[in-house]
């Protein structure tokens, strides 16, 4: 099943289309996917391009790491489940372990973009990890995700393992560092750069400018 404002997409078609950068592994990203489309809705914009990206590629890039491997993990955690209740999502169950390698999951979710499926499959796959509480790593709960929008898990299979498909997840990413992009959720609108789940709304505002 597509949602709203899915299509094949590809990030350099429309200069003034926003380009929201994601990865399944990231609780930010999460909360940032469940509001995007809203957002934009309400405003009356075109729907933005949801483009998975490595993080962990934009970390070496930028010579960061995550900070669930810091000292402020339990910090963080804590403001993510607030964040949740503050907009009204289901409370936020975390996976174990995490973070996790979702490398897989993100290999299917470039696969998902390929077939209009972006938005839909990247939805189902955060529920799953972050409402669920389920680990992206395991195939199977990346299956279950990805037949919430009608996926064959024969087709997901073969795209996981594609190098095809492995290519333009890492060009997507390594494009992604070149403009600027430091970190997720990030939504590019033009040349300005949002980073950050509580930045929807400027980034809204700066698409409505462009608009």
């Amino acid at each position: 099943m597509k949602t709203a404002g899915e299509g094949r997409e590809s990030e350099d078609g429309d200069p003034r289309r926003a380009v929201f950068y994601f990865d399944l592994g990231s609780i930010y990203s999460y909360l940032a996917a469940e509001r995007i489309s809203r957002l934009f809705g309400d405003a009356e914009l075109t729907q933005p391009e949801w483009q998975p990206i490595l993080l962990g590629g934009i970390f070496k890039t930028y010579g960061r790491s995550s900070w669930m491997l810091g000292a402020e993990r339990e910090q963080g955690m804590r403001e993510c489940e607030r964040r949740a209740r503050e907009y009204g999502l289901m409370p936020v169950v975390w996976p174990d372990p995490v973070p996790g390698n979702t490398l897989h999951a993100m290999r299917v979710a470039t696969y998902a973009k390929s077939i209009g499926r972006s938005v839909s499959f990247a939805l189902a796959a955060f529920r799953q990890a972050f409402a669920g509480g389920r680990d992206l790593t395991d195939p199977d709960n990346v299956a279950i995700a990805a037949a919430a929008c009608e996926m064959h898990p024969n087709a997901i299979a073969k795209a996981a393992a594609s190098d095809g498909v492995n290519r333009k997840l890492i060009a997507a990413t390594e494009r992604a560092g070149e403009l600027g992009v430091r970190g997720v959720p990030t939504v590019r609108v033009g040349e300005q750069i949002f980073w950050g789940d509580d930045r929807l709304e400027e980034a809204v505002a700066a698409a409505r400018d462009l608009s």
